[in-house]
């Protein structure tokens, strides 16, 4: 397995960063893999978000395609003539 060395780490970055792995009661090493792995994507977690958005934008094309919705100017002076 990679290894990965930091050099450089600002004291209060690395304190808080003790704190939060003290506080989970695990290493500041298994803290980092932890949020990385959270924070940067691989390229599956990409490729998934990729075709979730390819299919959100197929859909919102479709609906806007079906249905014609007034603009909201309208909306209100239909409402204020009532």
């Amino acid at each position: 397995m990679p290894a990965l060395y930091i050099e450089n780490v600002p004291p209060a970055t690395y304190e808080a960063l003790r704190r939060h792995a003290r506080d989970r009661r695990r290493s500041i090493a298994a803290v980092v893999v932890s949020l990385l792995e959270e924070c940067i994507p691989t390229q599956a977690e990409l490729q998934q978000r990729q075709k979730l958005f390819s299919s959100l934008e197929k859909r919102s094309r479709t609906a806007r395609s079906r249905a014609r919705y007034p603009a909201s100017e309208d909306l209100q002076r239909e409402d204020r003539a009532r």
